[in-house]
């Protein structure tokens, strides 16, 4: 008893880890991209392409990941795969030409997907088996892992540390973290129907919804991530060294709500902090395009990230209420429809820019945050309070 009782206490930590681990990896290539851009001589069309592939790897294996950890387990999967990722990250940096990156980055978003799903559905299950709300926090690790590869990728630069090496020390940490987290999780294996039968049978409208809804958050999520220096440069108007602090104020203030969210969704629950973070999300992007000064859009940015910060986790955590569905594949149906919103979002802001102005796609990206806000209000599953 008291053994299961340990194990129970580290499982969380354990979790929280991986999620850290894999914001690490993909932190660790981001921070390397104009590296690696002008190393292969790579132009922006190019480039544009490859940043395509990873996306592209991620997408069109999200059911096969979803079916692989529902017949084996999330834990066995992240026991015998979760490596790959940061293996593949190895190889980002051993890429000798164009092709070959392009090559590497197309598996590696098949694996990063792979462990995404499978740490996923591990929080959910330890949410089930501690009664905790801990997926906010889980995405608020990946964000500060976010952040902490960012920074030693800077490190790294300043340094003269070459990629191949800033990969290779970021591969030992998550091994080290790995070779903790393996054997402190809980092994639960999903035999049931949805196994066998195509996800689309299976389905119900509450899973629809919710992707829907994490459709809508990251597309704002995903707008604010390219579109934010953009922003600060062209519509505010703001000094070159002060456009970074669009991204900045965002990205901060969705790591510190992500952090503090686990105690606001379980005093107000999951339905009145979608509709929250649906308000939040058309105010902060509201303000930013009828006041577009400089203070002004700091704090319009925070409002957002600190909207955005919740909404994702909340819709996640909520899968595991779906019993018809095992939830690695549940979890992947909602991932596929929810990520189209990062993959659509940015450039359906670059088309309306174009014919129009920034501010009027920010003005519809605001409206994307009150229908999140209506549907969350009106979907059954969200009616109890937890």
């Amino acid at each position: 008893m008291q053994e299961k009782e340990s194990l129970n206490s580290r499982m969380p930590t354990a979790c929280f880890l991986l999620f850290f681990a894999h914001g690490l990896v993909f932190s660790s290539w981001a921070s390397r991209i104009p590296i690696i851009k002008d190393a292969l001589s790579i132009n922006e069309a190019q480039l544009g392409t490859l940043l395509l592939l990873m996306p592209i790897g991620q997408l069109s294996t999200m059911m096969l990941s979803g079916k692989l950890i529902s017949r084996y387990g999330s834990s066995r999967m992240i026991k015998s795969c979760f490596l790959l990722y940061p293996v593949f990250l190895l190889l980002i940096g051993l890429s000798p030409s164009y092709w070959m990156l392009a090559a590497v980055l197309f598996f590696f978003g098949v694996t990063g997907n792979l462990c995404n799903i499978a740490i996923n559905t591990q929080a959910i299950e330890i949410e089930s088996i501690t009664k905790r709300t801990l997926l906010s926090s889980y995405h608020g690790g990946w964000c500060f892992a976010g952040l902490v590869g960012a920074l030693l990728g800077l490190l790294a630069i300043n340094l003269h540390i070459e990629t191949f090496h800033h990969f290779v020390l970021t591969f030992i940490l998550v091994t080290l973290i790995w070779v903790y987290s393996k054997n402190n999780l809980t092994n639960v294996i999903h035999k049931a129907e949805p196994q066998t039968q195509s996800i689309f049978k299976s389905v119900n409208p509450t899973l629809v919804g919710l992707g829907i809804i994490g459709f809508l958050s990251m597309a704002i999520e995903g707008a604010m991530f390219d579109w934010s220096g953009v922003y600060f440069q062209t519509i505010v108007k703001a000094p070159q060294k002060l456009v970074i602090l669009g991204y900045t104020s965002f990205i901060l203030m969705m790591t510190l709500g992500r952090f503090i969210g686990n105690r606001i969704i379980e005093k107000l629950g999951k339905r009145t902090v979608l509709q929250f973070c649906g308000a939040l999300m058309s105010i902060g992007l509201f303000l930013s395009v009828f006041l577009p000064e400089l203070w002004i859009c700091i704090i319009a940015f925070m409002i957002i990230g600190l909207g955005a910060s919740l909404s994702v986790p909340s819709v996640y955590s909520t899968i595991g209420k779906v019993n018809t569905v095992a939830p690695s594949i549940a979890l992947s149906f909602v991932s596929s429809i929810s990520f189209l919103g990062f993959l659509i979002g940015p450039p359906l802001i670059g088309y309306i820019a174009e014919g129009l102005d920034l501010r009027y796609s920010f003005g519809l990206f605001a409206c994307f945050g009150i229908l999140l806000s209506i549907m969350a209000g009106k979907m059954d599953i969200f009616r109890n309070k937890n």
